[in-house]
């Protein structure tokens, strides 16, 4: 293997920082790389450097997939002392970032207003930050002050006349005020919706962490799922998003199931799922769970929707998202299911579906990282995909 190097010049502002498509996740392929003896430290010091070519960032708006948290979790995951120093001078950071954002989420939460995406969700928001603390430093304090916020959340509110999960987004999908979403949506996807604290609280709770009303909340959210869940048994799905006049109706006018991606299809929320199950021992969630992903793994319908190779939303992300739950799973129904989609993402690869980007989320270097994990009888030892709260 021939390691990428890193261009001279960054080739955008914030390129150095953003783990979804800049330098962070091409390093984050270059260490676990390392870690399994494939190439050279050295490399992933150059990617190291890229990353912090121009002063790293600590913005209020900073987050798991951008500026100093990003580059923290990737450094993280190298677990050496080359970087010990560079994360000991990161951390203060971070955590200020963590402080200041949860300080404006329960202030809003106190104003009584409806949160943005941003605030809360994996990608840009709260849950993402906790996932980062989760992964760096254990039970924390502050890690604990996360957990507890995202209980918080979820508690119903009133908003004219019609009752509301906490969570509900007034934006559309796109976290900006729509037309065609009035009244806002509530997102149900694993990235951007309410899946990914549900996947934080679980896995959280699996590793001994847990605050006042977290069994309770992942047990909400579950049964939130329950009620608009479509189909049983293999035939399960849920929707992506929901408007306000489906949520007053207690109906889904989405036809069928998103395409089977890790962001917003079945198989991020059954993971999240999945771990809700194991977290609270309860079976028969679990089993739901994996019943869903196996219907999903299953079906041509599902797999023909998919058009891309990418770990965000194409095949990459429903083979790692598989083989995380067929770990996990009480029978081998989806380990065996692991080689034929091997074979049918190697297919699409060779008819020239490779990503031309370079990135984690939609580039080569997720996709490569999904390669080679999978290649591999034991899961990743510098648990990449923590930051898309798989790894459970």
């Amino acid at each position: 293997m021939s390691p990428a190097q890193p261009p001279t010049d960054e080739p955008e502002p914030g390129w150095g920082q953003a783990l979804a498509d800049g330098a962070p996740g091409i390093a984050l392929e270059h260490i676990e790389y390392a870690r399994s003896g494939t190439i050279a430290w050295p490399d992933v010091h150059r990617w190291a450097a890229a990353m912090t070519r121009q002063p790293v960032t600590a913005l209020p708006d900073d987050s798991l997939f951008r500026g100093a948290p990003a580059v923290a979790f990737v450094l993280n995951t190298a677990q050496t002392p080359c970087y010990t120093r560079a994360l000991t001078a990161l951390d203060p950071h971070v955590d200020q970032v963590t402080r200041t954002r949860l300080e404006r989420a329960h202030a809003r939460l106190d104003s009584g207003l409806l949160p943005e995406l941003r605030e809360w969700d994996l990608i840009s928001g709260l849950t993402g930050l906790g996932a980062y603390q989760l992964a760096r430093h254990g039970d924390t304090t502050l890690l604990r002050d996360v957990l507890s916020f995202l209980v918080r959340l979820t508690d119903p509110v009133t908003v004219d006349g019609t009752l509301l999960p906490g969570w509900w987004c007034a934006n559309g999908p796109a976290d900006l005020p729509s037309r065609h979403w009035p009244g806002g949506h509530a997102n149900v996807s694993l990235a951007h919706g309410i899946c990914g604290p549900l996947a934080l609280l679980s896995t959280a709770m699996r590793h001994g962490i847990s605050v006042p009303g977290q069994a309770d909340t992942i047990a909400w959210i579950c049964a939130w799922l329950d009620q608009h869940r479509q189909g049983d048994g293999a035939r399960s799905w849920w929707p992506g998003m929901l408007s306000l006049v489906e949520w007053k109706a207690g109906t889904v006018n989405q036809r069928g199931p998103q395409r089977p991606s890790w962001c917003y299809g079945t198989p991020g929320q059954a993971r999240a799922q999945q771990l809700a199950g194991l977290a609270l021992d309860e079976p028969d969630r679990q089993q739901l769970a994996e019943d869903a992903l196996v219907g999903c793994v299953s079906d041509p319908a599902q797999l023909f929707d998919l058009t891309d190779a990418t770990l965000c939303h194409g095949w990459a992300g429903l083979l790692l998202t598989t083989w995380r739950a067929a770990a996990d799973a009480r029978d081998d129904r989806l380990t065996r299911r692991l080689p034929r989609l091997r074979a049918l993402m190697d297919r699409y690869l060779h008819s020239g579906g490779r990503p031309e980007a370079a990135g984690l989320l939609e580039g080569t270097a997720g996709l490569r990282l999904v390669q080679h994990t999978i290649s591999v009888t034991s899961p990743p030892a510098s648990r990449w995909d923590a930051c898309l709260l798989l790894a459970g």
